[in-house]
């Protein structure tokens, strides 16, 4: 756990202090206008790092979470010559943040895709490569807000958790019809609930007598797996199973190792990539696939390293950064946050 820390000054960030000045003056006009519940996560610290890949004339930054489009406004405003693909899973999300972000309708460009077709919203949108891409993975505050997507244990609402609502695979077929094997999978792996096998059992029970369909019926149903010594820390009983089906439903993790050998193989040199995680699960893919390319492969024995073996990343970050502890106190739903960026430094290797 020594690797994460409050946000420090990039590694190698040698950039004059004026640039620095100007910076924080386009980091403060992007945040204008923002009312302070709708500020995103880590905004000052993801403009801060990457609008200096975004300055040149046409430079291209693809979102591939858009969600309500907070991160995007700002980086549009902070960056005037820079042009937006924005993609999103969510059709809702689309037309809302098309409607924000309507004043810079000839800098953006929208696609319906998951993040890992990030390559076919670039073609769609006329673009080679990306300056800069960003990732801000896990359920969007609409999401979250909307109490009939089903997302939230709180509310009570169909068994949904479709980021897609046009595709087939909802949380209440996932409860009702995966083998118990399967549903203690899910839970374990992606949910990292330690009673899995406990709340999966209890939902065998369960559904053999009725079929299971509102996230109320199912946050009970776990509450009362879980031991009761367990039930008095650690918050709700049912968050663990409310997020291993939900990335289950939405294939997150296979989606998210898919999306970054993609985004990266369109990434130019001197672009940069944003990860923004909020579970152990999805921070854990993104260093690993950070680590792999910022590592020189040169065979030990070597003097000197080989062109081609050299590493195709930098690491913006040191380990994952932490929102601030003022961030947190503002905005709770920042406080599980990981961030961690890279820079493309030389073109990707061809095998």
């Amino acid at each position: 756990m020594g690797e994460t820390r409050q946000h420090d000054r990039p590694e190698g960030d040698d950039r004059p202090h004026q640039d620095h000045d100007d910076l924080d003056a386009r980091i403060k006009a992007a945040r204008e206008g923002l009312a302070p519940e709708h500020v995103p996560v880590m905004l000052d610290r993801i403009v801060e790092l990457l609008a200096p890949a975004l300055t040149r004339p046409g430079a291209v930054l693809v979102d591939g979470t858009l969600g309500l489009g907070g991160h995007s406004e700002a980086l549009l405003k902070a960056c005037p010559r820079m042009r937006l693909v924005g993609v999103d899973r969510d059709t809702t999300a689309l037309e809302r943040s098309a409607a924000r972000l309507r004043p810079y309708a000839d800098r953006t460009h929208f696609v319906h895709a998951v993040y890992s077709e990030i390559p076919r919203a670039l073609d769609e949108a006329g673009h080679t490569h990306a300056d800069a891409v960003l990732l801000d993975l896990g359920v969007s505050s609409p999401q979250l807000d909307e109490t009939d997507r089903g997302f939230a244990y709180a509310h009570d609402a169909p068994l949904d958790m479709r980021m897609d609502r046009t595709q087939e695979l909802t949380a209440e077929q996932v409860v009702n019809d995966y083998p118990v094997g399967d549903l203690t999978r899910v839970l374990r792996a992606y949910g990292e609930e330690r009673f899995a096998p406990r709340v999966a059992r209890a939902i065998e029970r369960r559904r053999a007598q009725s079929r299971i369909t509102s996230t109320r019926d199912l946050a009970e149903l776990v509450r009362e797996a879980i031991p009761a010594a367990t039930r008095r820390t650690g918050g709700h009983p049912a968050k663990r199973t409310f997020q291993g089906l939900r990335i289950e439903v939405n294939a997150e993790l296979s989606i998210l190792q898919e999306t970054l050998p993609a985004a990266l193989s369109r990434l130019a040199v001197g672009g940069r990539i944003a990860v923004l995680s909020y579970h152990s699960l999805e921070d854990r893919i993104t260093k690993k696939a950070f680590a792999a390319l910022a590592t020189d492969t040169t065979p030990a024995d070597l003097p000197v390293s080989l062109p081609d073996r050299r590493p195709e990343l930098k690491l913006l970050t040191r380990g994952a950064e932490l929102p601030t502890v003022e961030e947190n106190e503002r905005n709770p739903r920042a406080q599980s946050a990981r961030f961690r960026v890279a820079e493309r430094v030389r073109e990707p290797s061809r095998q």
